[in-house]
């Protein structure tokens, strides 16, 4: 931070109020970098300046050139005002949970003929069903899905179908496609598999213990050996944690622990008296408990929108705001069994933090580190943003782009982007070209922060393509290529002077280039592969700009076949799309 800068901040704390609202960290290029809220704005925006900060939080202090704040009239105002704010704007410095994947649920449909099956999309169709969870362990809801369809006859397929399938000459089905259902006996059965997903095992496991007993008496010992292996997987997989509590409702619990800039997170999942399951997460945060847990608690629910009837967290967060802002009880106790588990929460969390705490201080510096190093040889002061792009073809076609995000060498996968290259690129070159085109232009029209530095998977060629797309929209962003050698393993950098620079194979740089140069590669692959696998002409039709889900059905509805497609002449495909992209379709299809 410069003097000037410094000044500058410094006359601006005289002019902020002591009261509720929400500020915004800016860099020197305007863009938002943290969003926070405040009771008392001037004495926490002050606290950023007026203290010796370390880790994440000296970082942000580094990148401040400015900041702006609202008053509002309330503190809930002021929650509401900065989670929107976040969304908006997706501040680097935030805590962020978007690469996290949202837990399972296990669903029981309230269908005619109800099906049970593992759903992660929570939405107002699917809060109509059953739903139990969540399990943050994904094989132990797989397993329990598992199990009741062997022991019970549900239904199987998503569509009845004509006639009865193999489920139904095994036993596991009662055939509702084509077979006449006891009704009384569907219904005992639903009560009974409602009964196990709310943690009562005993009606299951009697009815496995009598068919293992069959078995045996029948010298069916592989048929007893298999029911063995299902009882154990009851009592060791899906067995919950008894607890001693009166309460037989869903709640969730929340509590932290704090060393240095960590702040790790445990959640307790209580599902009908019984720990359910658990949630840990390790946060490198630059704000107080209070605002990072809340942070975090707001985001969880936004991320996993099934809401439990109270969530209990500790006694220094607002309780009253944040049930307010989320809709349901929010309880501090301060005795009792409740408060037990609250306090296990926070053991669990220090316990946690303790385990990882030197592996993430050691990855820190070697990251903290890497950043430095890259500055040093760029002889730049800012690469803390840094897009990385790589493409994939299929034999010359079908070609597609990724880009990759990475924040101070942290991957940030909310904002990764995946490119459709026009059908008529033929090279690595030019489908680059297309890619780095379409992103910075959207850059150039400020619908998009710019990066400090871009990467590229490549030597001089693709410096120079992507050098002539930069210099041409006139944006200043560094840029580095990583060539590989005659072994295919990348060995230097190439700068945007074409000067190439050595890497040590076992420096931190190499290390986390080779990282970004990995997730990207991984990427763009992964496209590829999705766009594959829905079939050859679904694919050639994902390719042709212009051609979306809604026309692409009705192509696929009209032709079948990519020998159809390509037999069909202009006015043909005339009768499914407008002019111009039926002529391009019809000239790609006479190119293939």
């Amino acid at each position: 931070m410069t003097e000037e800068i410094r000044k500058h901040i410094k006359e601006k704390l005289k002019l902020v109020p002591e009261l509720p609202g929400s500020y915004q960290m800016k860099n020197k290029d305007g863009i938002i970098i943290y969003v926070g809220k405040a009771k008392n704005l001037k004495r926490r925006v002050s606290s950023y300046f007026n203290k010796t900060q370390t880790g994440k939080t000296l970082m942000l202090v580094q990148d401040i050139v400015d900041f702006e704040y609202i008053v509002t009239s309330s503190e809930l105002e002021s929650l509401i005002l900065e989670i929107t704010l976040i969304k908006k704007y997706n501040p680097r410095y935030n805590i962020l949970l978007k690469d996290d994947k949202s837990y399972p649920y296990i669903e029981f449909t309230k269908e005619k003929y109800p099906r049970l099956k593992i759903v992660r999309n929570i939405n107002r169709k699917r809060n109509k069903n059953r739903l139990y969870g969540p399990y943050p362990n994904v094989s132990a809801a797989r397993k329990t899905v598992n199990i009741i369809n062997r022991v019970y006859p549900l239904r199987k397929c998503e569509n009845l179908k004509k006639d009865v399938c193999l489920y139904y000459h095994i036993g596991e089905c009662l055939g509702y496609c084509s077979k006449k259902i006891d009704e009384t006996y569907l219904e005992n059965m639903c009560q009974e598999i409602i009964s196990f997903l709310n943690g009562n095992s005993d009606i299951i496991k009697e009815k496995l213990i009598k068919q293992m007993e069959k078995a045996s008496l029948d010298m069916n010992y592989e048929r007893a050996l298999e029911i063995k292996e299902m009882l154990t997987d009851i009592d060791i997989t899906l067995a919950k944690q008894k607890i001693s509590l009166n309460t037989r409702y869903n709640f969730d619990v929340f509590n932290c622990f704090r060393h240095n800039n960590y702040l790790s997170v445990e959640v307790f999942f209580i599902r009908e008296g019984l720990l359910f399951g658990r949630k840990d997460k390790i946060l490198s945060v630059v704000d107080s408990d209070e605002e990072a847990l809340l942070e975090f608690i707001v985001k969880f629910y936004e991320k996993n929108n099934i809401m439990p009837r109270e969530i209990i967290v500790p006694s220094f967060i607002d309780g009253e705001i944040l049930s307010s802002y989320l809709g349901i009880k929010v309880s501090s106790p301060s005795r009792g069994d409740i408060k037990k588990l609250l306090d296990l929460a926070s053991t669990n969390a220090k316990i946690k933090l303790e385990e990882k705490e030197e592996t993430l201080s050691n990855n820190e510096k070697a990251r903290l580190k890497a950043v430095q190093d890259l500055k040093d040889i760029l002889h730049t002061d800012k690469v803390s943003r840094i897009e990385a792009f790589d493409n994939s073809h299929l034999f010359g076609t079908f070609y597609v782009g990724g880009m990759v995000v990475f924040d101070d060498f942290l991957p940030n996968k909310d904002l990764y982007r995946k490119f459709k290259i026009d059908v008529n690129v033929k090279d690595d070159l030019g489908a680059m070209r297309e890619v780095l085109y379409r992103r910075y232009y959207r850059v150039l029209m400020g619908e998009e922060e710019k990066c400090d530095l871009i990467v590229v998977d490549g030597g001089e060629n693709q410096v120079n393509v992507c050098k002539e797309i930069i210099d041409s929209l006139k944006l200043d962003i560094k840029i580095i290529g990583l060539k590989k050698d005659d072994k295919h393993r990348t060995s230097s950098l190439i700068d945007e002077n074409l000067k190439e620079i050595p890497l040590d194979r076992h420096s931190n740089l190499f290390i986390f280039l080779s990282k970004i140069q990995e997730e990207v590669h991984n990427y763009a692959i992964s496209y590829h592969r999705q766009i594959k696998s829905k079939g050859a002409l679904s694919s050639l039709l994902d390719m042709v700009d212009g051609i979306g889900e809604k026309r692409k059905k009705e192509l696929l509805r009209k032709f079948g076949s990519l020998k159809k497609l390509k037999e069909a002449t202009l006015s043909d495909l005339e009768e499914v799309l407008n002019k111009d992209i039926a002529n391009n379709l019809y000239n790609y299809l006479k190119n293939l």
